[in-house]
């Protein structure tokens, strides 16, 4: 394994990010919350593995590998294995798209959570193949406009924690850009539990969302909410805990802010029909859980 420098920051000034990225919050909230447990990354074809730059240069401070789109959880269990028999502390973290989660990857990362590997895995959903030109994948909600689905897409959008909590990992959890203190301690929850750990972070893109880089945060903010996307935690599988609940902010100001849907036969309606099914299960868990 490669030295770890202690004061080198994870993700280096000069990065190619774009400007309103919330992976490169995400990535500096990582650094925060693992200051003292540098870890080693592992990032399938992405936006982020981009960042990294050309040869000789890299805009991460710590050790990286750059995995295939479909095994960064394969990889990463061969990178933890190795540190566990070296006795090396630093852990493994797997830092991946929506494209690489819900769709190329998911049989090696269902793989590696069926196994409990000592893995922690962060999905950046910007809910698009954002390296490849904005294509759908199954994080695409309903209506949104990419360049595979100019007339909005059809279905609704994949439950990836869900599927998570399923396979009984220790931990699993949902983070917003907007929400720094739940990100934090949900990221320091992570970094104190052993065996395979899931973080889904809503991750706004400007471009693939045709939004404003100066509004990514409020965004986030929007859909949290607006309960589009809930804060919560699940521990083994079983144990649910809600972090924050709507407040009744309506969801067409979080649509209007963003030019994928603009023109899309998405109702509004609709939409939070299916938002309050998916709090009644969430609120009858976190329920049975108390």
């Amino acid at each position: 394994m490669s030295t770890i420098i202690a004061d080198e920051p994870l993700l280096r000034p000069g990065n190619t990010n774009c400007a309103g990225c919330g992976m490169s919050i995400g990535l500096q909230w990582l650094d925060e919350a693992f200051a003292d447990h540098r870890p080693y990354l592992v990032i399938p074809a992405a936006c982020a593995i981009v960042t990294a730059g050309a040869f000789p240069t890299t805009a991460y401070g710590v050790p990286t590998l750059a995995s295939t789109f479909a095994s960064a959880s394969a990889y990463a269990t061969g990178v933890s294995v190795v540190a566990e028999l070296n006795g090396d502390p630093h852990p493994t973290v797997c830092w991946a798209g929506d494209g690489g989660t819900y769709d190329i990857g998911v049989a090696s990362l269902s793989a590696a959570a069926e196994r409990n590997e000592d893995i922690l895995y962060i999905c950046y959903d910007n809910e698009i193949y954002g390296n490849t030109g904005g294509q759908r994948s199954s994080a695409t909600p309903e209506g949104a406009m990419t360049s595979t689905t100019p007339r909005g897409k059809a279905e609704w959008k994949k439950d990836m924690v869900a599927i998570m909590a399923a396979h009984r990992i220790p931990y699993a959890a949902t983070l917003s850009v907007a929400h720094r203190d739940d990100f934090l301690r949900k990221l320091r929850v992570a970094r104190e539990t052993r065996g395979f750990r899931f973080l889904l972070m809503l991750s706004p893109c400007p471009i693939g969302w045709k939004s404003s880089s100066d509004e990514s945060i409020e965004l986030i903010d929007l859909a949290v909410r607006c309960g589009l996307f809930p804060l919560y935690e699940v521990h083994d599988g079983e144990r649910y805990t809600i972090n924050s609940r709507p407040d009744g902010t309506d969801l067409r100001e979080y649509l209007a802010r963003q030019r994928r849907y603009a023109g899309t036969s998405l109702d509004p309606e609709v939409a939070r029909v299916k938002i309050e099914k998916q709090w009644e299960f969430l609120e009858v868990m976190a329920r049975l859980s108390s």
